[in-house]
């Protein structure tokens, strides 16, 4: 036990004589399923992360996949615009949420399926939110769910650490910009996936560069790509680099996401 031990396991990484053995993980409800748990990472805002998640979420829908989407960034929700979701969620007597469903059956919860109205800020502490990640873990009924991607809040919070300690993620998907200072963002979010033992799968580089209609040269608009440096100095796969596209741009907007037809990813994972 370390001098400066405070007693605070939850908030530690290191294994001691003195840690309690206690568990965080929040238990599913004994009606949901869910195989697989990706959550999509960034150190910083804007970059993407929803979008991907969305994206990501697609894909997997058009392989024959059961998907769902958690969308654990609770006051800045944009997965149900993404797909058109304006209902409500619903619920039982038991207390059992039900997730509203996309076009293409992909189960999604989010905070904006619950508000009142679509615009209304949410404004509570940390562990406020935190407690809402887990209730939409522990009391959704995700049926039979192949695939379940976790669109992330921002940074290495009180959310991110409670999703990665209260539900069994699988691995992150890292998700960042061509920008130079973009590293040192990447670097963060790796590294406390590392001190959490949560494997990296992949890198995904968005607003990587826009494609010229008449000629189809690619323009790099935010500067030179650093995708494929960056997977090498952190020894991840390269997923994909997606484009500035403003027909993919039109379709978040109209909520049809899911009827994109482009696909950047070249790897699976």
């Amino acid at each position: 036990m370390s001098e400066s031990c405070n007693h605070d396991c939850g908030s530690c990484n290191q294994n001691c004589g003195e840690r309690k053995q206690e568990s965080l993980r929040a238990e599913l409800n004994a009606q949901s399923s869910v195989k697989k748990v990706v959550a999509v990472v960034s150190g910083k805002g804007g970059v993407g992360k929803s979008l991907v998640t969305g994206l990501l979420a697609s894909r997997s829908r058009r392989k024959g996949l059961r998907t769902a989407i958690l969308d654990a960034d609770v006051t800045g929700p944009s997965i149900p615009k993404m797909f058109g979701l304006n209902g409500r969620a619903s619920g039982d007597e038991s207390g059992l949420i039900f997730p509203e469903q996309t076009d293409s059956g992909i189960e999604v919860m989010s905070i904006n399926l619950i508000l009142e109205n679509t615009t209304d800020p949410v404004i509570w502490r940390g562990p406020m939110i935190a407690g809402v990640v887990k209730q939409f873990w522990s009391n959704v009924l995700w049926e039979d769910v192949d695939v379940l991607y976790v669109d992330m809040p921002p940074g290495t919070g009180d959310v991110p650490l409670t999703v990665f300690q209260s539900l069994p993620v699988d691995g992150i998907v890292v998700v960042a910009t061509p920008q130079d200072l973009v590293s040192m963002i990447v670097a963060k979010a790796i590294k406390m996936a590392e001190m959490m033992a949560i494997p990296v799968l992949g890198l995904v580089e968005n607003m990587s560069y826009i494609q010229c209609p008449d000629c189809g040269k690619q323009i790099s608009v935010f500067g030179k790509s650093n995708a494929e440096a960056l997977a090498k100095q952190f020894d991840i796969p390269l997923l994909a680099r997606i484009p500035i596209d403003p027909v993919l741009t039109q379709m978040c907007d109209s909520g049809s996401l899911e009827h994109y037809e482009g696909d950047f990813f070249d790897k699976d994972f």
